[in-house]
């Protein structure tokens, strides 16, 4: 099993992962989550949605939002972009010493989650040509 053998993009297996953990996620809580932003994620929904691998209902009191889970398909998707992720990290990983490798994944992790938080909008302070 390699990567190839996955219909799946890594935006697409981030999303399914990220919606399994919480199912009943609106698309507007994932565009807020993810940073991913609404044009792409309706495309990408709308993949997904073909492919069988997300299904949605309609939200009780708000007919205009749907809550969003991961089919069994979906799962089964997961688990199997999982095993690749896993293999592709020793393989990797398996070019460093073992205290080295040891340390690089969780910093690669702080990495990624500071990347991920929404960014404020840092405004300058005026200047005499404001």
């Amino acid at each position: 099993m390699e990567a190839g053998d996955l219909d799946i993009t890594p935006r697409q297996f981030a999303v399914l992962e990220r919606i399994s953990g919480q199912e009943g996620l609106s698309q507007t809580d994932l565009v807020e989550r993810t940073g991913i932003d609404r044009s792409t994620m309706g495309g990408l929904m709308q993949r997904l949605l073909k492919k069988g691998l997300v299904a949605r209902r309609k939200t009780e009191g708000d007919a205009r939002t749907y809550q969003l889970a991961v089919t069994i398909e979906g799962r089964a998707a997961v688990e199997q972009a999982k095993l690749i992720a896993h293999r592709v990290n020793r393989k990797l990983l398996s070019a460093l010493p073992a205290n080295k490798a040891r340390d690089f994944l969780p910093s690669l992790e702080l990495i990624i989650v500071a990347a991920s938080r929404p960014r404020r909008r840092i405004r300058s302070k005026p200047t005499a040509s404001d």
